[in-house]
């Protein structure tokens, strides 16, 4: 029998998925959670390089006060991909059901996001004709591009071995049979456990103290809205991935 020792170092090494290098067809960047802070996002990109395409996670929205700002740069800026968040998710139950999922959103930055189009005057105990009231305004405020943009945003994108998911993936199902919702929300094995299939999952979600890429995720979250430390992971085919913070 093995000592105890060797048995607990075998164990961690049979858990411990291998690797390949994260390697995109093609360089990128990723941007992590914005919440609100336009005066970071603006910082950011200026700090990238602008030979590649460049991705955001999610959560552009809620919790700072600038996220109407932060709607208008991205709506004007196709070129920034951003991938659905759940602020965005709740943000869009919000404007369909906003008698039923009003609370939830206002509870979770709604009322931030709600005052920097200069919607204010509610509470996160909002009545439902107050919920309605400023569900339609919001409407008008977003306009057709801005419904659009929201609307469409995607859950997931992928290029070669990275993965761009707002909340992470399930660590042990294949990517491609993935509920949208798992992306956006998360699974709650997936800080836990490795991929065993050697995709490396870009995602927000999960405040980090530094970006970090480790046992296939590619951690970016900062806590920008309350750190002032916005972060982005810059991926070059055949080197390692690196990180800028604001």
């Amino acid at each position: 029998m093995s000592p105890s020792w060797l048995s607990g170092l075998l164990g961690r090494r049979a858990s411990t998925a291998l690797f390949d290098p994260a390697c995109p067809e093609l360089p990128l960047c990723v941007i992590g959670d914005v919440h609100g802070r336009i005066d970071l996002l603006e910082r950011i990109v200026s700090l990238l390089p602008q030979d590649r395409p460049v991705f955001l996670v999610g959560d552009v929205i809620d919790r700072g006060d600038h996220s109407a700002e932060v709607l208008r740069y991205l709506v004007a800026r196709p070129e920034l991909v951003c991938i659905r968040g759940n602020h965005e998710a709740m943000m869009t139950s919000f404007l369909l059901e906003p008698e039923a999922k009003g609370g939830r959103w206002l509870r979770n930055g709604g009322l931030q996001t709600l005052a920097s189009f200069g919607l204010s005057g509610l509470t996160e105990t909002a009545g439902e004709e107050a919920l309605r009231h400023a569900r339609d305004a919001m409407f008008d405020r977003l306009g057709d591009a801005g419904l659009r943009w929201l609307t469409d945003l995607p859950a997931v994108q992928w290029s070669g071995n990275v993965v761009i998911a707002h909340a992470g993936a399930n660590p042990d199902q294949p990517l491609d049979s993935h509920y949208e919702a798992t992306f956006v929300w998360g699974h709650p094995d997936f800080l836990r456990k490795p991929r065993q299939d050697g995709f490396w999952v870009v995602h927000g979600h999960s405040i980090v103290d530094e970006p970090r890429a480790e046992d296939g995720r590619i951690s970016i979250d900062t806590g920008a809205y309350a750190t002032g430390r916005l972060s982005a992971a810059i991926f070059t085919p055949g080197e390692d991935v690196r990180f800028v913070t604001t």
